[in-house]
C-alpha cells in the first residue's frame, strides 16, 4: 500500500488539463483547409501549413499572464485531490508548498497564472488564487516553491525529475503550448483539421486551428487552438465536449511578451519564518495521517481498494478496444469493486454523485461520468475507459463477454 501509494504522488504531481487533453486526443489526422476571412487579415494558410508553423515554433524567452479555466462536470475536488496528491487541503490545516499538492488545482475552476520562461534551464509559475500566491520557480538542477497562505517552502535538488519535479525541457503545467502538443502529437485518418479563419489573442494577430473527430460516440466536439501568426506559439487553448455549456478546458494568454525576462524574476529567497520542506521528505504521510485523513487505518482502506485501478490487472498493459477518437482502454483490476460499507464517507460521495448504476451481458456496474473521460467499472473488476459516451463503454463490456 505505501508503494501504491508513492507512485500516486508520482504521478500525480502536475495533475493538470494536460491529461485530459491526451486522453481525448487520441488519433488526429492532418486535413488541409484554406483559412476563412475574419479579423485581424492575414494570408490564407492551410492546416497542414499552419501545423508545420507550430512544429517550427523556436520561443525560448516569454513572459506573460495567462487563464485557466476547467470545468469536467465534477463536483468540487480541491479537499479530495489535496489529500490524495499528499496535500494541501487535507484536513489539517496546515497547507502545504509540495507542488503535487498545489497544481492540482488547475484541475477545476478558474485560475490565473503569471509565467516567465527564459530558455530550458529558467521557468517562473505564479498562481494567483485572490490575495494569496503560489509560486514554482525552475532555476538550473534547483526547483523553489512558495505557499504565501501557509508560509511554507519546497525545495527539491539534483535529479528531482525522477521524483516528479519537471525536467528543463519540459512544457509548464497547463500551457496552451503542452496542451496543443499532446492534441497535435498523433496522426491518423479520424479527425478533421481545418484552419478556421483568425483571432487576437493577448494583443496579438493568430490562425484559429480547429481539430474535431469524424467519428460517432466521442466525447469530443472540438479543440480549438490560437496560434500566433508571427511566432507559431499557441496562444489559447479550447476543449469542447459534446455536451454542450462551458469548455471543459480554456486556457489563453492574457498578456504575452516574447522578450527575455530579468534574471531577478528567477531568484528565490525563503521567506522569514517560512518552513522549508526537501523534496525527499515531502509527501510522507505515516498511519496516522490516513486515519486522520479518512477515518480509517491502512489496513481498512487497503481491504476496501486493495489494487483497484491502481496498477492492478495485465502486466501487459491495458487491451486497447477501438481506434481514433473513440478508442477505449480496457484491463483487470485484479479486484472486485469496494463495498459500500467499506469505503470511506468522503470517497463514496464523491463517487456517488460521478457514477451511475449500469447493466448489460457483462452482469453490472458502475459508470463515472465527466465531461470528456467516463470510465466503467464492473463489479467483478474491469474496468473500461475512454473519452467516449457511456453506451460505448457498456457495448464495449457487453462485446467482451
Amino acid at each position: 500500500m505505501a508503494a501504491q501509494r508513492a507512485g500516486q504522488r508520482k504521478t500525480s504531481r502536475y495533475v493538470v488539463p494536460v491529461a485530459v487533453a491526451g486522453i481525448a486526443a487520441a488519433t488526429i489526422g492532418l486535413v488541409p483547409a484554406l483559412a476563412a476571412s475574419g479579423d485581424p487579415d492575414l494570408p490564407e494558410i492551410t492546416a497542414q501549413q499552419l501545423i508545420e508553423k507550430i512544429a517550427a515554433s523556436d520561443t525560448q524567452t516569454l513572459s506573460g499572464t495567462f487563464k485557466v479555466s476547467t470545468d469536467l462536470g465534477l463536483p468540487a475536488l480541491d479537499g479530495l485531490l489535496g489529500g490524495l496528491a499528499g496535500g494541501a487541503d487535507s484536513g489539517s490545516g496546515e497547507g502545504s508548498a509540495d507542488p503535487s499538492a498545489q497544481l492540482s488545482k488547475l484541475v477545476s475552476g478558474t485560475h490565473t497564472l503569471k509565467i516567465a520562461v527564459d530558455g530550458p534551464e529558467r521557468q517562473k509559475l505564479t498562481l494567483l488564487d485572490g490575495a494569496e500566491q503560489y509560486s514554482l520557480v525552475h532555476d538550473g538542477d534547483e526547483v523553489w516553491a512558495y505557499d504565501s497562505a501557509s508560509n511554507q517552502v519546497f525545495h527539491e535538488k539534483g535529479a528531482g525529475a525522477e521524483k516528479g519535479v519537471p525536467a528543463p525541457d519540459e512544457e509548464l503545467p497547463a500551457s496552451p503550448k503542452a496542451l496543443a502538443d499532446e492534441v497535435l502529437k498523433a496522426a491518423g485518418d479520424t479527425t478533421s483539421i481545418t484552419v478556421d479563419g483568425t483571432a487576437n489573442v493577448a494583443g496579438r494577430d493568430a490562425y484559429r486551428l480547429v481539430v474535431a473527430p469524424k467519428q460517432q460516440g466521442s466525447t469530443v466536439e472540438s479543440v480549438t487552438i490560437a496560434v500566433d501568426a508571427a511566432t507559431g506559439t499557441p496562444l489559447k487553448f479550447t476543449l469542447a465536449s459534446t455536451s454542450g455549456g462551458k469548455p471543459v478546458v480554456d486556457a489563453g494568454f492574457t498578456k504575452v511578451d516574447f522578450g527575455r525576462p530579468a534574471a531577478s524574476e528567477f531568484a528565490f529567497t525563503v521567506p522569514e519564518g517560512a518552513k522549508v520542506t526537501e523534496g525527499d521528505e515531502a509527501g510522507k504521510d505515516g498511519p496516522e495521517d490516513l486515519e486522520k485523513e479518512f477515518g480509517k487505518s491502512p489496513e481498512e482502506l487497503e481491504k476496501a481498494f486493495g489494487d483497484f485501478g491502481l496498477g492492478g490487472g495485465d502486466a501487459n498493459g491495458p487491451e486497447v478496444i477501438g481506434e481514433g477518437w473513440t478508442t477505449i482502454a480496457a484491463f483487470d483490476s485484479g479486484a472486485p469493486a469496494p463495498k459500500t460499507e467499506d469505503v470511506p464517507k468522503e470517497a463514496q460521495g464523491f463517487m456517488d454523485a460521478l457514477g451511475d448504476r449500469v447493466s448489460g451481458k457483462f452482469g453490472s456496474g458502475t459508470v463515472f461520468k465527466t465531461k470528456i473521460v467516463n470510465a466503467l467499472m464492473t463489479d467483478d473488476g474491469k474496468v473500461y475507459v475512454g473519452a467516449v459516451t457511456p453506451q460505448a463503454l457498456v457495448d464495449a463490456a457487453n462485446s467482451a463477454k
